[in-house]
Formats: structure tokens, sequence, C-alpha cells
């Protein structure tokens, strides 16, 4: 593995999943393939499990880690062509080229700005450090994708499944800001790389980007989504066409215990207790949220270990 960028960078997901299980096993089994190795994160927004859980997984390779939240030290510029009199102190072409002397993989976490579509779908940030980093970039979260919590996702499932083929839903929940495509876009893609039977639910309005979505049924009615699910992934999602808009707050869209029934609950945290999900579900049995989280490590671990391999 060169990157991680993009889910299409996993060469054999099946493959891929059964390492990281065994690396969940043995996590200090290949303690010394990142000796003498450096990650740098960069972080031009917060995180919490994405910095902690791939922090932990370099660690667990052996490997040195610099952590740098790009926005608190300086303003990069990424314009070719830009005349640099305001805010922005240093240009990506220089910047990208010094951190990869400092770095043997950059990680990179962006998230979009949700108001101009085609900017963010040019993930110009990722983009340019892919373009510019002479070390492998591994994305941490960009304006349209979440690889990492994909992998950790598809991890999860085949874990806990009880069934050769389950049944997931995708289901969208209500919130009060206005939040990205990214998650959702990411594991409606990995999904389609794996063997299950996925559904996708949401207001009328929502629909994801029809390039990600292909021929994965949605429809409107959750009720009748949620029927026999055996997974249900609930992520609130702002509107893609009206793009970044918040035109559904509709509270009949929580995710409550009588609308999962048996299916477990999954959510990529953090999450809004009775706005997008019930306390009762949360704190019920059928949550495997933290489990699902633990696997961020994994996920991390497993894309880090291939890469280190590969160098």
């Amino acid at each position: 593995m060169k990157k991680y960028t993009e889910i299409k960078d996993i060469s054999n997901l099946s493959d891929m999943i059964k390492e990281a299980i065994l690396l969940k096993m043995q996590p200090f089994e290949f303690s010394e393939l990142g000796t003498h190795k450096t990650l740098v994160m960069l972080f031009f927004n917060s995180s919490l499990r994405t910095r902690l859980s791939t922090e932990k997984a370099a660690s667990n390779l052996g490997m040195h880690v610099s952590i740098l939240n790009v926005n608190d030290a300086w303003n990069i510029e990424f314009e070719d062509g830009s005349i640099m009199n305001t805010n922005s102190s240093e240009h990506i072409k220089e910047a990208a080229k010094v951190i990869s002397q400092y770095a043997d993989i950059i990680a990179v976490r962006a998230f979009p700005g949700l108001v101009d579509k085609e900017k963010d779908a040019s993930e110009y940030i990722l983009q340019s450090f892919i373009k510019y980093a002479t070390v492998p970039i591994v994305n941490m979260e960009s304006a349209t994708a979440h690889p990492l919590q994909a992998l950790a996702d598809a991890i999860t499932i085949t874990e806990l499944s009880e069934k050769r083929k389950p049944k997931v839903v995708l289901s969208w929940a209500p919130h009060p800001k206005a939040l990205p495509q990214a998650v959702a876009n990411s594991f409606v893609e990995m999904m389609i790389e794996m063997d299950v039977d996925l559904t996708i639910t949401h207001p009328e309005g929502y629909e994801l980007d029809e390039i990600i979505t292909k021929n994965t049924p949605i429809t409107h009615n959750q009720t009748a989504a949620l029927k026999d699910a055996d997974f249900v992934y609930v992520k609130n999602w702002s509107n893609y066409k009206d793009y970044g808009k918040v035109l559904n707050e509709d509270p009949n869209w929580m995710m409550t215990q009588e609308k999962l029934g048996t299916a477990k609950f999954m959510h990529c945290l953090p999450v809004r207790r009775n706005v997008v999900v019930e306390d009762a579900v949360l704190d019920g049995g059928n949550s495997i949220v933290i489990k699902q989280a633990n696997n961020r490590t994994f996920a991390a671990q497993v894309v880090l270990k291939r890469i280190l391999e590969n160098l």
C-alpha cells in the first residue's frame, strides 16, 4: 500500500479486515516495524478518536509521532499564483515538501467548508498534500471521505455479524448543525465492497451523491428500511443538493429502541444523545459504538503497517 486516501487504495478488503483482526489480537507483534520512522499528523480540524487511535496505532508499530494543529500554528495558502499579502504565511508547495523531510508518513485531517460544493469536492487540501509531499499520505477525514472510519466499521461488522450476508441500514438522523457527508459517503462505499444487504433511508431531499450510492436501495420510509435489520448505522449529514443546508430537523427521525428492535446500533461518535439517538439505545445491550470506536486503532494500524512495509 502506497497511501490511504480513499477506499480504492485497498487491494483486497477481506484480507485487510482479517489482518486488522489479527493485529487486534497481537497489537505489538510488529512493534519494530516502525522503529526510527515518524508519523506526522496534521489537524486542520479538531479530533478525539481519530487523533488518539491513530497515535496509538503508530505507537503499537514502534513509530514516533509528531502532531500539529495546523490552523493554530499558521495559515497555509493552497492556490497557485496567489499574492500572499493577507493572512497566509506559507504556501503548500513549501510546507508539504518541508514536512516530508521530517516524516515518513503524513496523515491529514481537513473538513469541508460546506459552502462551496465544487471547492469541497475538489479535496484541495488533501490533494495538495498528495501532489507536493514526497512521502505517503493517510486521510484522517477529508471534505468528502473518512476511509479510516469506514474500515473500522467494516472490521466491526465482520467481527459481530451472525449471518453470511447481514442486512445493514444507514439511517439519517436530525442534528442542529450542518455536518459533512464524509462519514456517510465512505460507509456506503465500504458496504458496497462487502457482502452485505445495504439500504439507505433519509428524508426527501437528503440524497447523497449518486456517484457514491450507485444502485443502493434508498427509501424515505425509515420504518420500512429498518425491518429485519441486523446493523443500523445512524448518521446525520447536511443537504447535498442544497449544499450544506439544514432543511430538516424532524425529531421523528431520531433512533429509538422501538425502531431499532434487535439490530446492532452503530455510530461513529461523537453523538448527541436524545437528538440523534435516545439514551435507551446508547445505553442498551445492542449498542456497539464503543467496540466500533476501539476498532479505529486497528483500522489505522493495519493501514500504517502496510504502508511501512512498502517504504
